[in-house]
């Protein structure tokens, strides 16, 4: 696994996942745009969203995917998440059944109970990737989906740059980032027992020119990517 630190190209001072998404929760839905992660939802074609029935949105936040996923008509919606800041503010919206605070990697949830899992924005901040398939294996039932959307590994990479904010006392922060290549991804989910059926990658494009005219530069480079795996039987 390529070692984030080599592409960095920022050097803002790093904090851990916890410290990091506690003090962004305020600014959080102002600077989190819906191209990067929600674009690539409405993109998925494989996923009867209206058809779950319990869903577990692992590394929730502030519940702006849970609000996609409700307004799809996803029902019975759990959210799991590390920060408490970032769960009242999900709580908030009204949208979950249920919220826990904790690990996305072992969460406290009953296991083959879930027709889908989500988890958006959050594998770059893991050291590994397998733990988080395995739960979300473990979580789903036999045929169940678990759509994951990801900062893009070569974005990371060639713009050297990791997830971060601005704190209002101490400048830019970056939030611990690691970069885990497709490949990785791939052989992560077919090691938990899930296939692989769509995936899309999102462009810097117009839209991201509009609202970030500095990242022309950026211009067709992947920003982002969606994956959509179904659940085997487990033997």
């Amino acid at each position: 696994m390529p070692d984030f630190a080599r592409f960095d190209s920022r050097s803002y001072p790093t904090v851990p996942v916890g410290e990091g998404y506690r003090d962004w929760t305020p600014s959080y839905e102002a600077t989190v745009e819906d191209a990067m992660d929600q674009a690539l939802l409405e993109r998925l074609t494989s996923v009867p969203w209206d058809e779950a029935r319990r869903a577990v949105d692992l590394g929730c936040g502030t519940g702006r995917t849970g609000q996609w996923l409700a307004a799809h008509g996803v029902q019975g919606l759990t959210g799991v998440d590390l920060t408490p800041e970032m769960l009242a503010l999900a709580r908030a919206k009204g949208c979950y059944d249920e919220l826990f605070e904790g690990d996305v990697a072992d969460t406290p949830l009953h296991g083959d109970s879930a027709q889908l899992v989500s988890c958006c924005l959050v594998d770059e901040h893991l050291a590994q990737l397998e733990p988080l398939y395995r739960e979300a294996r473990r979580l789903l039932r036999a045929g169940g989906h678990f759509v994951l959307v990801g900062y893009h590994p070569f974005f990371i990479m060639r713009a050297g740059m990791p997830t971060h904010f601005e704190h209002a006392t101490r400048g830019p922060l970056a939030v611990a980032t690691h970069v885990h290549l497709l490949g990785e991804h791939v052989a992560a989910g077919r090691g938990a027992g899930l296939n692989l059926v769509e995936m899309h990658e999102r462009l810097v494009d117009d839209e991201w020119v509009r609202m970030k005219p500095k990242w022309e530069r950026y211009r067709d480079w992947p920003i982002s990517f969606v994956l959509a795996w179904r659940a085997q039987e487990l033997a």
